[in-house]
């Protein structure tokens, strides 16, 4: 007898915001139970890259910024949106040399988080990239304001724990890495 988790009915679904980075949708849903969601809101962004970044002298290269949401200033790994028909693996070190100016040619793939799976629809990519060496000055989008920051790699999970490195995927990626004996 299978108990998994059932999934839910769409019954109906509107249109609420429409942007290229966000369509903000609300649905209505049926639980498996019968019960009726009248309005469960769902944000449909496009999947993104986040590089891990590590120099050859044990550095690793961040970006300081402030992030409106929360109000604070955070380190993070190098990220960003994937185009839309674009590689992610393009996407990563079109993100790493846009932001840092650094660039690899030691490229390995962790894998891919769901960033909020209860309400958002994307996934966030996750990638090492070794050997990084600056090889331009960095050219954030016009909405990024940006400082460049390299860190001892090793110091990378203290960072985690110490609240300086906050978002979810970049520290999971940070715990990743450690586990595999990159760190």
């Amino acid at each position: 007898m299978d108990d998994a988790p059932r999934s839910w009915t769409t019954l109906a679904s509107r249109t609420l915001l429409d942007r290229w980075w966000l369509t903000l949708r609300e649905d209505r849903v049926r639980l498996p139970n019968g019960h009726v969601l009248d309005e469960y809101h769902v944000a449909e962004y496009p999947d993104w890259a986040c590089v891990l970044a590590l120099t050859d002298a044990g550095e690793a290269v961040l970006v300081e910024q402030y992030r409106y949401g929360i109000d604070r200033v955070l380190l993070e790994l190098p990220a960003g949106a994937v185009d839309t028909g674009e590689d992610v693996a393009e996407a990563a070190r079109r993100e790493l040399l846009e932001e840092t100016g650094y660039a690899s040619d030691d490229w390995e793939r962790l894998g891919r988080l769901a960033v909020e799976p209860g309400r958002h629809t994307n996934y966030g990519h996750v990638y090492v990239a070794r050997g990084a060496r600056r090889v331009a000055d960095p050219a954030p989008d016009e909405a990024e304001d940006l400082r460049v920051r390299l860190v001892p790699a090793r110091s990378l999970p203290d960072l985690v724990e110490s609240g300086r490195i906050a978002h979810g995927v970049h520290a999971a990626a940070v715990f990743w890495a450690l586990s595999k004996g990159w760190l």
